[in-house]
């Protein structure tokens, strides 16, 4: 009988295991697809416990080697095979796979991570002073990268199915929709001292709700004065990399067609009287005729607008104080939600108008109810 295999120590070694020249240890075993395969350890019991789980693994048709792949390299497996990524989502996802890649977590192997090395490492950035919005943007890589790691028999579970909302408290700036008051302060103002450059727009956002995009995504073509109604078809987007491209509204039902109010009415009225006749009409992505044109006569983007009006911010807050929330795009957005809410619109109707695939979305994001608004809507009711 040949006589057993012993380590340094006089331990008698199991079938595949043997101890290397530096004194650690190694197990050899046939993965699923029949491949040699090691692992290692520092010692004989850490081995050991290697084993059990390769075992154990091995039983259940799990791939144990796969199992040795690093987060980062999962998740650039998991974003090779995403497809049809909108331009805004894949700037986010390159961030968040970027921040992966240049962390210590994003080194560790996948079949090691806990649920709370998951959580720990979270809450670390959330230190570190990253915003739950800009954190949010990871666990939506990860918690998908690991399911399909699930799906394909490397792991028992997935360590990302938890609440981030839960770990780490929203620290984001609440937008708060406008009163009644301060949007008459707020157009008055604009249009006292804004050099009439975007009043138009402001008017427009505000009575109709439109994402920024999709208001300089409006050609000529799109705005129809005579039945006083708008055709939301597209957005204009620009990045660092790409001055001027067309995109799909945010989701399906953000095609839409938009009735427009008397202001509303106006503001497109004077914008299309007043816009320039360029000697050579812009094309982007096979659209021309763009309502909106900046002093070059070029297409205008989110970005005049926004920095447009937080130099207005500025100029407001110097004449009468902080008496007014901060203003953007997307405030104006809120608002004109948050006044049909107010006003009484069905919630479907309302749903529609923003161009919101789900209801969730309007009720919970974009309307605000304030006490005495819930009071009169309650006395209202009570005397019928």
């Amino acid at each position: 009988m040949a006589e057993k295999r012993k380590d340094k120590k006089g331990r008698v070694h199991k079938d595949g295991e043997s101890q290397r020249s530096d004194g650690s240890y190694q197990f050899r075993y046939y993965d699923i697809h029949h491949k040699r395969r090691y692992v290692y350890a520092k010692t004989l019991d850490a081995l050991r416990h290697k084993e059990e789980d390769v075992r154990r693994d091995l039983d259940d048709g799990i791939d144990y080697s796969a199992g040795e792949v690093s987060v980062s390299e999962l998740v650039d497996r998991y974003m090779s095979m995403k497809r049809k990524i909108k331009t805004n989502s894949s700037r986010a996802y390159s961030s968040a796979v970027s921040r992966i890649k240049s962390s210590k977590f994003g080194q560790k192997k996948i079949r090691s991570v806990k649920t709370s090395d998951a959580k720990a490492w979270f809450v670390e950035l959330h230190d570190d002073g990253l915003k739950q919005n800009t954190i949010t943007v990871v666990p939506s890589v990860l918690r998908p990268a690991f399911e399909m790691a699930v799906e394909d028999d490397i792991l028992r579970k997935n360590p990302f199915k938890f609440k981030l909302s839960d770990l780490i408290p929203d620290d984001s700036q609440e937008r708060v929709p406008l009163t009644k008051e301060q949007q008459e302060k707020y157009l008055t103002f604009i249009k006292g001292y804004g050099n009439d450059n975007y009043y138009d727009d402001i008017v427009i956002l505000l009575g109709t709700g439109l994402r920024v995009s999709e208001l300089y995504g409006l050609t000529k073509a799109d705005v129809d004065l005579k039945n006083r109604c708008l055709y939301v078809r597209r957005q204009l987007c620009r990045t660092a990399e790409n001055p001027y491209f067309i995109t799909t509204p945010k989701t399906s039902s953000g095609v839409r067609r938009v009735p427009m109010s008397e202001s509303v009415y106006q503001a497109f009225f004077h914008a299309i009287q007043a816009r320039p006749h360029p000697q050579i009409e812009m094309i982007i992505d096979g659209c021309s005729g763009f309502i909106f044109l900046d002093k070059d006569e070029k297409p205008k983007v989110a970005m005049h607008l926004q920095n447009y009006m937080r130099c207005m911010q500025k100029k407001f807050e110097k004449l009468y104080g902080s008496c007014i929330p901060h203003v953007t795009p997307h405030v104006l957005r809120h608002t004109f939600c948050t006044n049909l809410q107010q006003a009484g619109i069905d919630v479907k109707s309302l749903q529609y108008l923003m161009g919101h695939s789900n209801v969730s979305v309007t009720l919970d994001v974009y309307t605000h109810t304030d006490s005495d608004f819930a009071e009169q809507a309650f006395r209202e009711v009570m005397s019928c």
